[in-house]
């Protein structure tokens, strides 16, 4: 892990199966100064909306008056609502509720890289991470459908590798990932969860375990990348 007691972690999207989990192991693991847990639904100090820029940057400001961060993980998504779901054909993409795929999916990580980056130290080893998807790669593309929510995370999955390449102007030590956590019990996947292979459907907690044991073992050659939840590059 890139800890220090000396600095922070960040987890954007803590009110959420896999983000509380990173919240509560990061806590746990006690090796950072302070742990930020924001989210939506939170108040104060905690709020942030990934489609509001003012909530971001005040998120970034109050995180900026304590130790600086050396972690931080965007752990949203937007895959369904209680009106919408994933595509299964053409005939059913809906303008409206793409843009929003896209709002939540890529415009809102790459904000709060915008309020986040510039925070993290130039003199340490720091990770931006931001939850991503197998199916937001081209090249693993087989089965189609799911036009929206393939196309946003194929679309962060670009601008990570883009902010990664400037960030490492600024800083050498820096890393900037996309991660696939793989099917996780959270309210995001449970509808589709009926097709999932015994043994590949994990719990939050397992899911957050195994990204932060990635986490830990990147370097800065691995930035700009896509990484799966055992370690392994996923080609975009």
């Amino acid at each position: 892990m890139p800890a220090s007691a000396e600095h922070s972690a960040v987890v954007i999207g803590a009110s959420g199966g896999i983000g509380a989990a990173f919240e509560a192991a990061l806590i746990e693991e006690g090796a950072f100064a302070a742990v930020h847990g924001l989210a939506r639904s939170r108040s104060g100090a905690q709020h942030i909306d990934l489609e509001d820029e003012a909530s971001i940057a005040a998120a970034a400001a109050h995180v900026s008056q304590g130790p600086l961060p050396t972690l931080v993980i965007v752990a949203t998504g937007l895959l369904h609502d209680e009106h919408n779901g994933p595509e299964k054909a053409l005939r059913h993409i809906d303008p409206a509720w793409l843009a929003r795929m896209f709002a939540v999916n890529a415009t809102g990580p790459a904000l709060a890289a915008k309020h986040f980056l510039p925070l993290m130290p130039t003199g340490a080893r720091t990770v931006f991470a931001a939850l991503s998807a197998r199916v937001g790669s081209i090249g693993d593309n087989h089965l189609g459908g799911w036009h929206g929510y393939r196309a946003s995370k194929a679309a962060l999955n670009m601008l990570v590798r883009t902010l990664a390449i400037e960030e490492q102007r600024r800083s050498k030590r820096s890393i900037v990932v996309s991660l696939h956590p793989g099917t996780v019990d959270t309210a995001l996947s449970r509808p589709f969860q009926g097709n999932v292979a015994a043994g590949r459907l994990f719990d939050a907690e397992r899911a957050a375990l195994q990204l932060l044991d990635v986490i830990g073992e990147l370097t800065p050659a691995d930035t700009g990348k896509l990484f799966d939840f055992e370690g392994r590059v996923i080609p975009f």
